[in-house]
């Protein structure tokens, strides 16, 4: 299982595999129960977990990199249903964390999900994307394809065939 498959669903607890999407949805495995269900774009929003960001104090972090922090710590994960406990580890953790706009709730996400990832083998990474070409090629080739454009057309005339 891959950690680019991976969504969260709004209004759904746990995480999904994402299996297949179709204009109205999404065919998903849980990897709580590994059941497999379809669930409709109209009612629930869809976040791949690569897309989601975290505040800090500085830019914004990718998930994966307070995951990393988390799974690194020495520290063993909170219980979630203790606040206090939850903010005090990130303050360890991931003290860079902008703590008034992550919330409690959030950081109480983030080890449920840990706890989740850990037990299906999952490898916390990005998945590699592919460089983009420099601009100044994709320039030389837009100048290449004017000139040719630009060059004047041959006529060619056929001749009529006496009788």
């Amino acid at each position: 299982m891959e950690y680019s498959k991976l969504v969260a669903v709004t209004g759904l607890p746990g995480l999904f595999e994402l299996i297949n999407s179709k204009t109205d949805g999404a065919i998903v495995r849980s990897l709580d129960d590994k059941s497999t269900r379809f669930i409709s774009s109209r009612i629930h929003n869809f976040s791949h977990l690569e897309s989601i960001e975290v505040y800090t104090t500085g830019d914004n972090v990718n998930l994966v990199d307070v995951l990393n922090a988390m799974e690194k710590a020495p520290d063993k994960l909170p219980d979630e249903k203790d606040p206090a406990a939850i903010k005090n580890y990130f303050e360890k953790v991931y003290p860079e964390m902008d703590f008034e706009r992550v919330y409690t709730s959030d950081m109480k996400k983030m080890v449920k999900w840990l706890e989740v990832l850990k037990k299906n083998n999952v490898e916390i990474k990005l998945s590699e994307q592919p460089e983009e070409e420099p601009v100044e090629e994709i320039q030389e080739e837009e100048e290449q394809v004017i000139e040719k454009s630009s060059k004047p057309k041959r006529k060619t005339t056929t001749k009529k065939k006496a009788e």
